[in-house]
């Protein structure tokens, strides 16, 4: 059986909390898919090498969640060839038997446009700053501008924007604490699943 999950959402809106969450409950494999762009921009080098030279072995670096590693993903990902390198690894890892989630910023709109449950996962930039600045410190202030920045390169970029599907069922995690948003993505789920 093959069921896809597609989750999207800016930068620490919760979606790969949810997604792994998801994962778990239904019993489905699991791909951040901004690993991959993450992976991609800490190589260094020609993106576009790295992206079509990507291995499994990258996506286990330790840096990858870094702040260094989020930047250098936001512009590795405006890059259609790096994008286009990257569109066949995903799909084929959407269409595995058992089922998929995957979590990134363009699943529902490219990647797995028919899948047949889309979530966007949201939050203020104020809230989703203070989440990342929780998890690596530093400046609060520059976190958020950082935060800002990333989302106006998501929103802007003429390759896949960051948006929600036309048919996502949008969560704003803002006022709801991580069971609560893990609570509502389940149960949208399993109504999805039901109908």
């Amino acid at each position: 059986m093959t069921f896809t999950v597609a989750v999207d959402g800016p930068a620490a809106a919760g979606k790969g909390t949810i997604s792994r969450a998801l994962a778990a409950q239904f019993g489905l494999a699991h791909l951040d898919t901004g690993l991959l762009y993450r992976a991609v921009g800490a190589k260094g080098g020609d993106p576009i090498v790295a992206a079509r030279t990507l291995t499994t072995e990258d996506l286990q670096r330790d840096d990858l969640r870094s702040m260094a590693a989020s930047e250098a993903a936001s512009k590795v990902a405006v890059i259609p060839e790096v994008r286009a390198a990257l569109l066949d690894f995903q799909r084929a890892f959407a269409a595995r038997e058992g089922g998929a989630v995957l979590d990134g910023r363009d699943i529902g709109t490219v990647i797995c446009p028919d899948a047949p449950v889309k979530l966007f996962i949201t939050a203020s930039p104020e809230v989703r700053a203070h989440r990342r600045w929780l998890e690596v410190g530093g400046n609060e202030a520059e976190v958020l501008a950082d935060v800002i920045a990333r989302d106006e390169r998501d929103r802007n970029r003429a390759d896949a924007p960051l948006k929600p599907a036309a048919d996502a069922v949008i969560i704003d995690t803002s006022a709801l604490d991580t069971e609560a948003a893990i609570a509502r993505a389940i149960a949208t789920v399993n109504a999805i699943r039901a109908t």
